[in-house]
């Protein structure tokens, strides 16, 4: 018997295009960088999808080479958060697995907030050479997000392996997005653990910055 499975797709919705086509060409402030990435956040979770955006940029022009967003729930797929897609739009785009092969640009990962366990173990192998990080993992979990087990010196192991990471950019603003997100009723999606109701956000956000 030959078994029929599902075909995974994996795309950013319409009004995602529209959104970075709207941007300016060029992002070469990491703070401008960043609003994209909280921009696509906030619309995301406007729409249904999870309060979280992404972009890879060539560091050096500032040239969008792809976004993404949480597409979990759209999708009915745990592995679609917003920094894998994007990571995979962009290489897609480029035309290979590695974002750091000879002859290609320098890109950089601008994320919302910073990257579950998930997205952690991903970044090495993408080939991004820096990261710009917004919310932190203690703004997604004050939400209810289950970050996963990370390990305390995860920016300082990625900089061993020449990978940059730059945190707490437009934190506030990113982190206002989470918020926003839980006190409206989004859906906290923890797979394994099934959905939480959102913990209260009383005065827990934006506090304990770290660099």
């Amino acid at each position: 018997m030959h078994h029929l499975y599902p075909r995974l797709v994996v795309s950013v919705p319409e009004w995602v295009s529209d959104l970075i086509d709207a941007s300016p060409g060029a992002l070469r402030i990491p703070e401008d960088r960043m609003r994209l990435a909280i921009s696509l956040a906030r619309e995301n979770a406007a729409r249904g999808g999870g309060p979280f955006g992404a972009v890879v940029f060539e560091d050096g022009s500032g040239r969008v080479v792809a976004p993404g967003v949480n597409l979990v729930v759209p999708l009915g797929c745990s592995l679609a958060h917003a920094e894998t897609v994007a990571i995979a739009i962009a290489q897609q785009a480029i035309g290979s697995y590695d974002l750091g092969a000879p002859g290609l640009p320098t890109m950089q990962l601008v994320t919302s907030a910073e990257p579950c366990a998930m997205c952690l173990g991903a970044i090495p192998w993408s080939g991004v050479k820096s990261i710009l990080c917004g919310a932190t993992g203690d703004d997604a979990e004050g939400v209810g997000f289950d970050e996963g087990a990370k390990p305390d010196g995860w920016p300082e192991a990625l900089a061993a392996r020449g990978i940059q990471v730059t945190r707490g950019i437009c934190r506030e603003e990113a982190a206002a997005v989470l918020v926003d997100y839980a006190r409206g009723g989004g859906l906290i999606y923890n797979g394994g653990r099934g959905t939480a109701e959102a913990p209260s956000t009383t005065g827990r956000i934006g506090r304990d910055h770290r660099p």
